[in-house]
């Protein structure tokens, strides 16, 4: 079934954001905070994380990968306090998108964000492919992903990017409601509303690439940077 994919949206007559001060491009960076919640060996996973590693090296099952796991450890050792040094020398406001296994690892990065002003999103319980997990565990892992980052960051999250969500993933957040938008959407430049079940939602759609918005993975094994979107 298609009825629920919008090829459209705002067609060849965008709306006028009107950004603040008459700007004519918002950036908005985030910061994806991951390493911890990789799929992992010491976590009971079959296999170690595979996607997005930045070395290439594939997920061999029953086998940790030393290597990997020293990949998700650079932005949380190194890469998010190198970026939070230079979010404070340019006075640059930004999402964390924390994973909340990750910030269990290292809340004290985390409440560093919080306290510098930065804004907290949810990048769920653990960073999995939901795509092919049961409903209900995913369900409780949007529950947990919650109730973690808001014990250690003080404070709920405002909203959600799973990164790979599932055809449930926006419904089950929206159930437990609290959020102002997700951001689990590549398809537009603007943020765009719409209805989930008698519910409108407000999607802020996320980028790979620097045309709308810059992202930095603090997951990276190399010193991080950024790029300003053009």
């Amino acid at each position: 079934m298609t009825d629920d994919r919008d090829f459209i949206g705002y067609g060849a007559d965008p709306p006028d954001p009107q950004w603040p001060g008459g700007a004519r491009i918002a950036v908005n960076i985030n910061v994806n905070f991951e390493g911890g919640g990789e799929r992992s060996i010491l976590e009971g996973d079959d296999v170690s994380e595979g996607v997005l590693n930045d070395i290439g090296a594939p997920a061999l099952p029953g086998l940790r990968s030393p290597l990997v796991e020293s990949v998700f450890e650079y932005g949380s050792r190194v890469g998010g306090w190198r970026l939070l040094r230079l979010f404070r020398r340019f006075g640059i406001k930004v999402c964390l998108l924390a994973v909340a296994k990750a910030a269990e690892r290292n809340p004290e990065l985390v409440r560093a964000y919080v306290e510098d002003g930065h804004e907290i999103v949810s990048h769920g319980y653990r960073w999995l492919d939901y795509q092919v997990m049961p409903e209900e565990i995913e369900r409780e892992h949007v529950r947990l992903g919650i109730e973690m980052i808001e014990r250690l960051a003080g404070m709920r999250p405002v909203g959600w990017m799973t990164g790979r969500p599932s055809v449930n993933t926006r419904r089950l957040h929206l159930e437990l409601g609290g959020f102002l938008y997700d951001r689990d959407s590549l398809n537009d430049e603007l943020p765009y509303w719409v209805t989930v079940g008698a519910a409108r939602h407000l999607v802020i759609p996320y980028s790979f690439e620097t045309t709308t918005t810059a992202s930095t993975r603090i997951t990276a094994s190399r010193p991080a940077t950024i790029s300003p979107a053009t």
